[in-house]
């Protein structure tokens, strides 16, 4: 049947990840293309136990039906989180539990973006969030990453020429390109929005997730009015259970609470008190922790072998946390290319494309080092090395 989809689905992208990942259906490959957090370190045994009590304690309740908001004492446990760890004036009020963070993106574009809205967003930017937004608007307006962070010269030009609504950031270890904001361009970024109508997306799935350096200032802390602040259990306990969360001004929330009830009433209950009470009779700070420790010793692995045996020419960064670091080839070879032959030698990796708005054939890759151990990390950037070399010669 021909015309049947509403417009609004023309512009949306495949997940171009999800796709790789049936490509690489292949145990003798060497993946660094997934955004999966390692499934060895998911506590399983501490969440089977909380499952245990919360079913054996108040089986009947957990199974019912429950508040759009959340489950009051995970949000207040979420609330409190950030007083002690970001010093964030945050009540269990400010928070909104979502199907994961992703669902928060969708709500939020519902609720702002009119199909003829601007929203900005870095280059390159998170898959997953270019997915969600484009169901409402095809304006989307581009902010080159740099290494401090966002460029301020060309954010001041899109917000003066576009007039965007939002403007969405990953500041923590930011997913493609493991870049991490310092506090002195959020602070500029900060006073550049107090001029404009627009709200701060601070999307931060993997800011506890440091394992070198210092924590970096909130923009919740810098402009909490125009702080639009989204969180997730996903990389911190399991990204099964699906939960993250939504913080943000009252009058957005009661909206944002609202748009909720038209998708889905409320969020996966019977993992918000497991998840609650596993938090509660656990330590999270040391099982975050092991994660730290685990990622950091892999991240460094994947340094010291691209250092070892990339051409000297290839420029990456060297992230501070997270999952993912960013290699930007000589400006002579595919990204695209380079993938179909890389996979011939059994190593996959995400090709830049997917992370750019209107860009192709692009010369830039993200790796993921959280769910490959060190030896594999070690062949995996071998076989890639020479894949390079093969094109750069």
């Amino acid at each position: 049947m021909e015309n049947i989809y509403a417009n609004r689905m023309k512009n949306v992208p495949r997940s171009f990840i999800r796709e790789i990942l049936k490509v690489i259906d292949d145990p003798e490959i060497i993946s660094f293309a997934g955004g999966l957090p390692n499934a060895d370190l998911f506590p399983v045994e501490e969440i089977k136990n909380a499952a245990v009590y919360q079913f054996d304690n108040y089986g009947k309740e957990i199974l019912q039906y429950s508040t759009t908001e959340g489950y009051p004492p995970l949000r207040e446990f979420i609330a409190n989180r950030y007083k002690e760890k970001k010093d964030l004036n945050i009540t269990q009020d400010d928070v909104l539990i979502t199907h994961g963070s992703q669902q928060a993106l969708d709500l939020l574009g519902k609720l702002f973006l009119n199909e003829d809205d601007f929203i900005a967003i870095e280059e390159p930017g998170y898959l997953g969030a270019i997915q969600a937004l484009a169901v409402y608007t095809k304006n989307f307006k581009t902010v080159k990453l740099c290494q401090e962070g966002l460029d301020l010269e060309e954010l001041e030009d899109v917000l003066e020429e576009f007039s965007p609504k939002l403007l969405y950031t990953v500041p923590n270890f930011q997913n493609p390109s493991g870049i991490t904001y310092t506090n002195k361009n959020r602070e500029k970024i900060a006073d550049l929005l107090k001029k404009h109508n627009i709200y701060l997306i601070e999307d931060d799935p993997y800011g506890e997730l440091r394992f070198e350096g210092e924590d970096s200032v909130s923009f919740k802390k810098l402009i909490p009015e125009q702080t639009i602040l989204l969180g997730s259990f996903s990389k911190i306990v399991a990204p099964g259970f699906r939960l993250g969360w939504v913080v943000a001004p009252k009058d957005i929330l009661e909206n944002l609470v609202t748009a909720k009830q038209g998708a889905d009433l409320h969020s996966n209950y019977v993992g918000q008190r497991i998840i609650y009470q596993f938090v509660k009779e656990n330590d999270l700070d040391k099982h975050i922790m092991n994660i730290k420790m685990r990622y950091g010793s892999q991240k460094n692995a994947m340094i010291d072998s691209i250092k070892k045996y990339f051409p000297k020419d290839v420029e990456y960064t060297n992230p501070q946390g997270g999952m993912f670091l960013w290699v930007t080839l000589p400006n002579n070879i595919s990204a695209l290319e380079l993938f179909d032959k890389a996979i011939e030698k059994k190593v996959a990796f995400v090709p830049g494309d997917p992370f750019y708005i209107d860009k192709k054939n692009v010369n830039t890759l993200r790796l993921n080092y959280s769910c490959a151990n060190e030896e594999s990390i070690e062949e995996g950037i071998k076989r890639l090395a020479s894949t390079i070399q093969e094109l750069v010669i």
